[in-house]
């Protein structure tokens, strides 16, 4: 089950301190302790969204008006707005063609004297390759933000995913292995990244530290009209308390909903098998996929297209699944326009031809079935789809 009575047992206690702000539940504290322990890290601060938790990360490392971020066309575009929200200018680096992540031989490319940080998206769960793009950071004095959103326990070189870069960026979207509906969070090991993130999600209030529950404020410290609360700009990004009674019993069920998603995508994987036109997107040998989607692409000459693939998936009694969203500077928000005027790149088709080719061609099945009987029918789906168009 997705909820349980772990769950339910931290809402109530949350509710049963009648949203006091000096004695409540200390759930946002309890949550944040145990995300970064999970995360192998010191810090994790809870956000409204993933969306926020980014812009926040990028600003608190001093990304602003006049720099780019360098980030991957084929993603959701939160990505490529937060550096937007920031005052700085989107980059799009193009991707690797087998693991459909960020390449940072693109990378590489796009590195101007503006540039101030890189994000890579673990796409569907699967770590983006870590080691070149941190060296990248290093030679250039670059900061690099994960965005994990789609990734809960992956791991690349035996490192869990979050404890990797200078700051990582998770969602608890409904859609994410472990939600409470919306939310986000950040981790990191830097303490004053820590605290200057924490500060941009609290309204810039003096009394902020980088671990929650770390306020040195009193209670006569603030009553007194002449206390002074706020010493930079930030923005209300927090948390509610029941949100995070919610996630501190997602955190402590994490392996097995996490799990969940691994036998979906070995069931859909039996059911693919050998087909020859149907291609796994790559997991490297030193990487662990964490199958936030079991995602496949249809070859150049694979006897179907797309749409008519979904046509007899659907006919054969599988659950609806997306394709890939459209790049992100082809959407209209960006194709065409020119956001600054010192801005060199066009977003115009073209830009990054590896994800121009994949993008059509990819397929995005569902991993969060929560009862068995489900996830088999949908693996009996795809392979019964294969067959009826042939194994090739």
């Amino acid at each position: 089950m997705r909820i349980t009575d772990r769950e339910n047992a931290y809402v109530q206690e949350v509710l049963r301190h009648q949203f006091r702000s000096s004695a409540n539940a200390g759930m946002t504290r309890r949550f944040e302790e145990a995300f970064a322990k999970k995360f192998n890290s010191k810090f994790a601060i809870a956000f409204a969204n993933g969306t926020a938790t980014m812009h926040a990360a990028l600003a608190a490392a001093g990304v602003g008006p006049g720099d780019e971020v360098i980030v991957p066309p084929l993603t959701m575009a939160s990505t490529a707005l937060c550096a937007i929200h920031a005052g700085a200018l989107p980059v799009f680096a193009d991707v690797d063609p087998a693991t459909w992540n960020l390449d940072p031989a693109s990378v590489a490319t796009r590195i101007t004297p503006r540039t101030k940080a890189i994000i890579p998206v673990a796409l569907f769960g699967l770590p983006p390759d870590m080691d070149p793009i941190m060296a990248l950071a290093r030679q250039h004095k670059l900061f690099v933000l994960e965005d994990d959103a789609q990734c809960f326990l992956g791991y690349y070189k035996g490192k869990v995913s979050g404890s990797i870069a200078h700051a990582s960026s998770f969602s608890f979207q409904n859609s994410k292995h472990i939600s409470c509906g919306e939310g986000g969070a950040i981790t990191t090991n830097d303490e004053e990244l820590a605290e200057k993130i924490r500060r941009m999600s609290s309204l810039g209030y003096a009394a902020v530290k980088a671990a929650a529950g770390k306020s040195i404020i009193t209670r006569e410290m603030i009553q007194d009209p002449g206390y002074l609360r706020h010493i930079s700009i930030g923005w209300n990004y927090r948390l509610s308390e029941l949100s995070c009674a919610v996630l501190l019993g997602q955190v402590e069920r994490m392996e097995e909903l996490v799990q969940t998603r691994l036998d979906a995508a070995a069931a859909m994987a039996a059911a693919l098998g050998d087909c020859r036109w149907l291609v796994l997107q790559k997991t490297p040998p030193e990487t662990v996929h964490s199958y936030w989607a079991f995602s496949c692409r249809l070859t150049d000459d694979a006897p179907c297209t797309w749409h008519e693939f979904r046509q007899q998936y659907l006919a054969a009694g599988g659950d609806p699944f997306y394709g890939a969203w459209a790049l992100n500077y082809l959407e209209p928000v960006f194709r065409g326009q020119k956001i600054f005027e010192w801005q060199t790149q066009r977003f115009e088709p073209g830009l990054c031809p590896v994800a121009e080719k994949l993008q059509p061609k990819l397929l995005q099945f569902k991993t969060n079935y929560f009862e068995p009987a489900r996830r088999q029918k949908a693996a009996d789906a795809l392979r019964r789809t294969i067959a009826y168009f042939g194994r090739g």
